[in-house]
């Protein structure tokens, strides 16, 4: 599925010889960097970085670490992408997209339960900023299901949710989504090809899926319409991360 021209890698836009479906699958696996310390995110990258080009940084990292943990990825060559999931009042939310912004960053998560106000902030944020990375609105999170969404008061189901907030991200002007597997098809006929649809919750087959609800394999995402795979756990906490990652490189390749 056709993604944003900006973040599209090279040999995928090549009109002069076909992509290779390997090298494909590198470009649009985010592997999350979500360890308590710089020595344990390092470890990985030093393990990963010739199997995938993007790497996540969230919360416990970001924490961590502060801001200084993203310039060393991306001296090495890497995509960073920064998933904080702010919300916020509007012009705080302004204020820490610019403030990521000049982190270098390729893509950057804002949660759109803020609201159109907030999502509206942080878009206009970015305008003029050179290099300015992808703007992502999160939708429901993928640990979330009819019950949780009712435990705080919500009665959609998980899919109306999360087009009612797609639906407010595109009004605000963000094309770029954060959504489970089981919403990327319907959001994909929201956004286009131009949308960044970008899908955590995956899990191999036969992989335990610990607190994740909303699941789907590398190779069903793909299939159904998303941009980026974000995987953790099944890679991180492998006994041999490289070989994890190549094995969901290779399902990906085949369903690109």
């Amino acid at each position: 599925m056709p993604i944003s021209d900006r973040l599209t890698p090279p040999s995928a836009s090549s009109q002069h010889s076909k992509p290779d479906p390997l090298e494909l699958a590198r470009e649009r696996l985010i592997v999350a960097l979500d360890v308590p310390d710089v020595s344990a995110a390092f470890h990985l990258v030093s393990k990963l970085e010739r199997t995938c080009r993007w790497f996540k940084v969230g919360l416990e990292l970001f924490v961590a670490a502060g801001p200084a943990v993203v310039e060393p990825i991306v001296s090495r060559g890497h995509s960073v992408f920064l998933d904080l999931k702010l919300h916020d009042i509007p012009n705080t939310v302004a204020g820490a997209v610019r403030s990521a912004a000049s982190l270098g960053v390729k893509m950057l998560t804002v949660h759109a339960a803020g609201g159109p106000a907030m999502l509206a902030a942080a878009r206009a944020a970015l305008e003029g900023v050179s290099n300015p990375p992808e703007l992502l609105a999160v939708t429901v999170l993928t640990s979330m299901d009819s019950t949780e969404l009712n435990g705080i008061g919500l009665e959609r189901s998980p899919a109306d949710q999360v087009a009612l907030l797609a639906q407010m991200g595109r009004n605000a002007g963000i094309r770029g989504f954060v959504c489970s597997s089981r919403e990327v098809a319907s959001l994909r006929a929201l956004t286009g090809p131009e949308g960044v649809l970008v899908i955590p919750g995956i899990r191999p087959a036969g992989a335990d899926i610990g607190d994740q609800k909303r699941v789907a394999t590398p190779a069903d995402a793909l299939r159904k319409g998303a941009s980026y795979l974000v995987v953790g756990r099944p890679i991180t906490q492998a006994p041999d991360p490289a070989a994890a990652a190549e094995a969901i490189v290779a399902e990906m390749a085949q369903a690109l």
